[in-house]
């Protein structure tokens, strides 16, 4: 029988769809109904998803259905499914981090951001892919199978944080949580067309995020458009003491200006938007491979800056071309010590063999070609002989990059370009090519060094009908600045941020 389809005003926004469920107007069931029915029609061609259990996603929506029954119908997300990248623990689900290391793995407990999901009237609908324990920039990495981008099939939807960014456009899911430690929520953003925000370093709680590079990982919306990722933010941001470095500012406090967005000479007034804003435009943002279309759309974005009463500053930031060498010398490291853990003794499948060593040695054989690079690669760098030389240098360095971001907030309130150098590249260009795959994070990868807030908005497209995502960051704690401009931004911009009817290709 065929599922009814939901008015078209409510797949455009996730904040209508909790509004239309509070005042009664559609059930939650029927909320998760058409989204799993567009899963089922359209995810055998996108592959976004791992994970999806339609009893369990049903369950959930009659549980808020009953809820509000009994009239309790408080909640920001009051049933709005949302789909959860596979790095994100949750109860009595999957949670693989797209690895055969931990395949089956099923954890007793639910990540931070999850919990803050489900107590908001959210709704867990599923799993989505990414590169193997977010080890890659295009889903292609993952251990089962890659994503494909839902505008054009033949095209990788970006990553690691794949699977999420094209279940939002694809209109799979009207939310979606990812983990950026180098770009991993901005850069698929980017190539999928829709937005997504890597938080200041410590708002958002990393407990029950699997670690990847601990001081850079952290957990970030994925929407249709900035209102919806604002919400979302809502949600999942705040201090929780289970996170050691969690920030103990108030979300709420950021969001009113009073918490935080400081920088050299005072603090930033407000989150009015554009006018009397200094943008800053860094000279290398212009250059470094950037594709002539994506420039072209990143100054449009530049020229209603100024028709809104923005001031651009021209500026440079010299160090950009070390962010990529910096970067992969940190999180390596950081990798090669925290997936120590996966052994075959506390998680996942045990290979076993003749004695211990010979057991970790065939369990560890799961891991994918990228995941082995990595490790190996960190643990050279930490190794005697070559850890000063190599991971100690990298700190020295990443120290540098976050004074030259400092210098240059001291000239301009946030920093505008572009988020990737290219729009979405052909499934397989790159994937033989580690330093070309890892050149699409030039742009994303200086502010989780900094510990800074970046967000993408779409901004455009190729003349191929790809999108085109252009880049905000800012000082620390900035984050509600950034999605005040990107939300004024983006009306001026007049796109059609509906999700694909249809995955194309």
């Amino acid at each position: 029988m065929p599922v009814p389809s939901l008015p078209a005003e409510l797949t455009r926004s996730a904040r209508a769809i909790a509004e239309a469920v509070r005042a009664r107007r559609v059930t939650a069931r029927a909320v998760v109904d058409h989204y799993l029915d567009r899963i089922a029609r359209h995810d055998r061609v996108v592959k976004a998803f791992l994970h999806v259990d339609p009893a369990d996603a049903r369950a959930q929506a009659d549980a808020v259905d009953r809820r509000i029954a009994g009239g309790a119908n408080d909640g920001a997300l009051l049933g709005v499914p949302v789909a959860i990248k596979d790095n994100l623990c949750t109860r009595g689900l999957p949670t693989t981090c797209a690895s055969r290391i931990l395949e089956g793995y099923r954890p007793p407990y639910d990540a931070t951001v999850v919990e803050r999901v489900r107590a908001a009237g959210g709704i867990v609908l599923g799993k989505t892919n990414l590169d193997e324990f977010a080890m890659g920039a295009s889903t292609e990495n993952s251990g089962f199978f890659p994503t494909h981008n839902p505008h054009d099939l033949k095209r990788v939807p970006g990553g690691s944080s794949g699977g999420s960014a094209a279940a939002v456009a694809a209109g799979l899911a009207p939310l979606a949580l990812g983990s950026d430690t180098g770009g991993s929520v901005r850069q698929p953003g980017a190539l999928c067309g829709v937005v997504g925000l890597r938080p200041t370093y410590g708002l958002v709680s990393r407990y029950g995020l699997v670690a990847f590079a601990s001081s850079l990982d952290q957990v970030g919306p994925l929407a249709l458009n900035v209102d919806d990722c604002t919400l979302l933010m809502d949600v999942v941001a705040g201090h929780d003491p289970r996170d050691s470095t969690s920030r103990r500012t108030s979300w709420s406090d950021l969001a009113r200006g009073d918490g935080g967005g400081t920088k050299s000479g005072g603090t930033m007034s407000g989150n009015s938007g554009l006018a009397g804003l200094r943008v800053g435009i860094p000279a290398e943002y212009k250059s470094s491979g950037v594709d002539a279309e994506v420039r072209t759309a990143v100054e449009q974005c530049e020229q209603l800056a100024v028709a809104a009463g923005a001031k651009l500053v021209p500026l440079s930031l010299p160090l950009t071309k070390y962010a990529i060498p910096t970067y992969y010398l940190v999180v390596t490291s950081e990798a090669s010590s925290n997936l120590a853990r996966f052994d075959g003794v506390r998680y996942g499948p045990r290979d076993a063999a003749l004695d211990l060593a010979a057991t970790y040695a065939a369990t560890r054989a799961r891991f994918g070609d990228e995941v082995k690079r990595r490790i190996l690669l960190g643990t050279f760098a930490l190794s005697a002989g070559y850890f000063d030389a190599y991971y100690k240098k990298a700190l020295q360095v990443r120290q540098c990059i976050a004074r030259e971001f400092d210098a240059a907030f001291r000239q301009c309130d946030l920093l505008l370009g572009p988020t990737a150098p290219t729009a979405a590249f052909p499934l397989g260009e790159k994937s033989s090519d580690p330093v070309q795959m890892y050149l699409c994070d030039v742009f994303t990868a200086p502010a989780p060094l900094a510990g800074l807030p970046a967000l993408s908005i779409p901004c455009g497209g190729t003349k191929a009908g790809l999108p085109v995502g252009a880049q905000l960051q800012g000082p620390s704690g900035s984050d509600a600045r950034l999605l005040a401009v990107a939300r004024e931004l983006e009306t001026r911009l007049a796109l059609d941020l509906a999700p694909l009817e249809a995955p194309r290709g």
